[in-house]
């Protein structure tokens, strides 16, 4: 499957728009030829939809649609496993070519909406941002819903960056040289663990690259009716996501749950915030963008407004996907130099 996409994506984008009924247009935008086609693909992968199934039948689901993924494009990975007090977590570091000397570190925090994901299906996209920005990338495996709710996921994240900082020297980066990021549900945790450790005193990231982050579960911004079906992410989805993540709604509000919503954003790191122009997501990840702006911490949006919820993970099948990973990293490496 994965070659006919990669070959259908190069066709003229006419043609693309052809293939999937016409280009889709909403809210001002209009979805570009190969981003509308992989969309298309895979929604039509995922059906039925994701909120009629559950956890389990929607993990297996997703992993035959991602069977046979893009390659990493790094000489080497590792596989680690560290102590937190909920038991042992799997880590796995990505680590690009380079000169000698200690490089800088990300910690990636993997989207799914906090139900979904595993390292694997994100090694294309961290191994990338590895090898562009120069940095080790080290992805978190952390406990997923609703068999581990609220805070599991949070407090698993905030575990494993406290390891990265503690044993930065011991796992090759120069621990001056540490950022943390993630995309959609994994957004959404670095911006908590970022926030925790500015109210805690703990060491702080000194760059946070937020993709398409969830940071506002108590409401739907208007995204959520513009983009709620025919997309990767819908609202009913982002619904299904929630309750099984924080199915009582009193917690909704908290800021380790929605980031947006804390008192302050006082000591937040420096951010780069990604947004896809189709997606539920879109008006709460520029919100959180515009309140760090507010609150003097330096932040580049980057604005994608042709694609969709997911793209940053495409990978190599979308021109829109290697641009805004290229400049993610850019943002990276430029921070942590």
């Amino acid at each position: 499957m994965l070659r006919a996409v990669q070959a259908a994506t190069r066709l003229p984008e006419r043609w693309q728009h052809a293939l999937t009924g016409g280009a889709i247009e909403r809210d001002g935008q209009r979805m570009d030829g190969p981003s509308q086609l992989v969309n298309a693909l895979v929604v039509r992968g995922m059906r039925p939809p994701l909120e009629t199934l559950t956890p389990a039948h929607a993990r297996a689901r997703l992993a035959k649609l991602r069977r046979g993924g893009l390659p990493m494009v790094v000489p080497r990975v590792d596989e680690l496993r560290i102590p937190t007090p909920a038991g042992r977590l799997a880590l796995r570091a990505y680590h690009p070519e380079g000169p000698g000397g200690a490089p800088g570190a990300l910690l990636w925090l993997h989207g799914g909406g906090w139900v979904l994901g595993t390292l694997d299906d994100h090694d294309h996209v961290c191994s990338c941002l590895a090898r562009d920005a120069g940095v080790v990338v080290v992805s978190v495996d952390y406990r997923l819903a609703p068999e581990h709710r609220y805070p599991a996921a949070a407090d698993d994240a905030e575990a494993a960056w406290r390891h990265l900082a503690a044993n930065a020297a011991a796992l090759g980066v120069d621990p001056a040289r540490l950022a943390i990021g993630g995309d959609s549900a994994g957004g959404n945790l670095a911006a908590v663990v970022s926030q925790r450790m500015a109210r805690t005193g703990g060491p702080a990231p000194r760059f946070a690259l937020l993709v398409y982050p969830v940071t506002d579960v108590t409401r739907e911004a208007p995204s959520y009716a513009t983009f709620a079906e025919g997309f990767l992410l819908t609202r009913d989805g982002m619904r299904w996501f929630i309750d099984h993540y924080v199915p009582d709604p009193a917690r909704r509000a908290e800021p380790d749950v929605s980031p947006l919503l804390a008192p302050s954003l006082a000591g937040h790191p420096p951010a780069h915030v990604v947004i896809a122009g189709f997606d539920p997501l879109r008006d709460e990840g520029v919100a959180y963008a515009a309140r760090l702006e507010a609150e003097g911490v330096p932040v580049e949006l980057a604005r994608y407004p042709t694609t969709f919820h997911g793209f940053f993970s495409s990978g190599e099948l979308l021109p829109v996907s290697r641009e805004a990973v290229a400049r993610a990293a850019h943002a990276l490496r430029r921070a942590l130099a």
